[in-house]
């Protein structure tokens, strides 16, 4: 089910809606300029057999309100933006999946509105932490010395989008994707355009934004509050990441109160194919660990084959299963 909801006078979010409306809910929360749309329908479909999945645009992506020129906000308006969609449909508390700077507003949601957050799952992201990194040897790096994102990619961001066309705007995203992706799992340069033409009809324009580059991102810091959460916190590890590559994951599992370490195989900053169903086993085995909602036993899902349980057994030969 879609629909759009006013998150603050003038701006107005698409959203959508889908899975059982009595399931645990759970939100994706994507990057800097992506639309909801980013998260791809077979990834959304898997979580929405166990949540009610809910998928948004940020505001200036996608059927958003685009208005940053005259309406400038902050990034830490885009984590208010997450929490006024849940208010709007009316969900209490949520699981929370983000992905790249959807990973940093979920760590400002942890931090600053835990009550409405049932778990937290952190892909392809950094830590909002001042907490130095601590190798395996026991020597620290600073938080602001990690590495950051590839050559190729920092050469990609480093002059504006010079407006071409459309084919030639979706090239050049197919382009980006592959600087994304990683070098460890084949580029499907199809499924990436293919993925792209969908959000470009889905937006009804080709236009490339730059609002959240432009934004203001002072007063993101949430150190104190990362250190004491007691929100259950999933961190995704990607070996073959480009724009946080390790040990970015491991430093948050470092910063954030409790946190547990996912590596999936061969996954760069993107969501392939070849990822989907790891990340899907991954997310759900986390939020099962809380779902005290019995959801998952009165509707028979943990009984069915080939779905693992919150220890990551299948359920019904209740034998290891091992991704």
């Amino acid at each position: 089910m879609e629909s759009f909801v006013d998150v603050a006078p003038g701006v107005r979010l698409w959203v959508e809606d889908r899975g059982a409306r009595d399931a645990p809910a759970l939100l994706l929360v994507m990057g800097a300029l992506a639309s909801g749309l980013g998260w791809p329908d077979e990834l959304v479909e898997s979580l929405a057999e166990r949540h009610r999945v809910i998928r948004y645009d940020h505001r200036d992506t996608g059927r958003s309100t685009w208005s940053f020129d005259e309406q400038p906000y902050p990034l830490t308006a885009l984590a208010e933006d997450s929490v006024a969609v849940l208010d709007a449909l009316g969900v209490e508390r949520a699981h929370l999946v983000g992905m790249s700077l959807g990973g940093m507003l979920v760590q400002l949601t942890v931090a600053d509105r835990p009550e409405r957050v049932l778990s937290a799952t952190l892909i392809g992201t950094g830590a909002l932490s001042s907490v130095p990194y601590e190798r395996p040897d026991g020597t620290r790096i600073p938080a602001d010395e990690l590495p950051g994102a590839s050559p190729a990619l920092l050469e990609m961001w480093s002059g504006p989008v010079e407006d071409l066309g459309p084919e030639a705007e979706l090239e050049r995203r197919v382009e980006h994707w592959r600087a994304l992706g990683g070098d460890r799992i084949p580029f499907d340069a199809s499924y990436a355009r293919e993925q792209e033409r969908r959000i470009i009809a889905h937006t009804g324009h080709h236009h490339a934004g730059t609002a959240h580059a432009r934004a203001d991102t002072s007063g993101m810091d949430r150190t104190e509050a990362l250190a004491r959460t007691e929100v259950p916190t999933l961190v995704v590890s990607a070996p073959a990441e480009p724009v946080f590559p390790p040990p970015h994951a491991h430093h948050i599992t470092q910063a954030v109160r409790g946190a547990r370490l996912v590596e999936i195989p061969g996954m760069g900053h993107a969501l392939p194919r070849e990822v989907q169903a790891s990340l899907a086993d991954a997310i759900l085995e986390h939020t099962g660990r809380t779902d005290h909602t019995g959801w998952m036993d009165r509707t028979g899902w943990a009984d069915r084959p080939g779905r693992t349980t919150p220890g990551g057994v299948d359920a019904a030969s209740r034998t290891p299963r091992h991704t």
